[in-house]
């Protein structure tokens, strides 16, 4: 099975790609999910970031404040690193869990949507990257727009990942964003027919 790491820059579109390859038949693991399934409540991951960071990144159903989580770590990179140690195992271990099912399935292309695949030094993990590319004055306006977000706190998430023209050097295949979903349908269908 080819493995291939599928990434991006915030709000370079990078789940609009993810979806285009479900929709072309590809599995796509995605990081953010398998994230989210490690602080489910009741969760050991749930249960070992609330004894660093405190009660108040707990709603009243018992879930998650990923608002006010995210203010945190957002602010402090300490506190980003810290969160990551505690979850990053527990991420590695569902991902592993994935790609062997995938396996099993004889699945011939898969692909693992994971934000940080450079920012973690991943790549070599994967047979083949993509990146979802759009410059950062489009992304800014995006992210803005997209979370109703003060220009300050643009600044900071941007700050929070490697700026998006170092990873292109990074990458096997760069998908341009900019443009139409036509066009980026054919970007992807470009880079699935390649990586076949």
């Amino acid at each position: 099975m080819k493995w291939v790491g599928l990434t991006g820059g915030i709000a370079t579109g990078k789940s609009a790609v993810a979806k285009i390859l479900r929709e072309l038949g590809y599995p796509v693991v995605d990081a953010d999910v398998l994230a989210r399934t490690v602080v489910k409540p009741g969760s050991k991951g749930l249960k070992s970031v609330t004894q660093v960071f405190g009660p108040e990144i707990i709603l009243s159903n018992g879930e998650l404040d990923r608002s006010t989580l995210g203010q945190i770590i957002f602010s402090d990179p300490a506190k980003r690193i810290q969160l990551e140690e505690i979850l990053h195992p527990l991420i590695q271990e569902q991902r592993a869990h994935e790609r062997r099912e995938l396996e099993r399935n004889e699945t011939e292309i898969a692909f693992y949507d994971v934000p940080l695949l450079f920012e973690k030094n991943m790549q070599d993990e994967f047979d083949a990257t993509v990146l979802v590319y759009a410059k950062p004055e489009v992304q800014k306006s995006r992210l803005s727009e997209r979370d109703k977000i003060s220009a300050d706190e643009v600044e900071r998430r941007l700050a929070a990942q490697m700026p998006i023209d170092e990873k292109v050097k990074l990458a096997k295949y760069v998908i341009i964003n900019e443009a139409g979903l036509a066009e980026l349908r054919a970007n992807v269908q470009a880079v699935v027919n390649d990586l076949g």
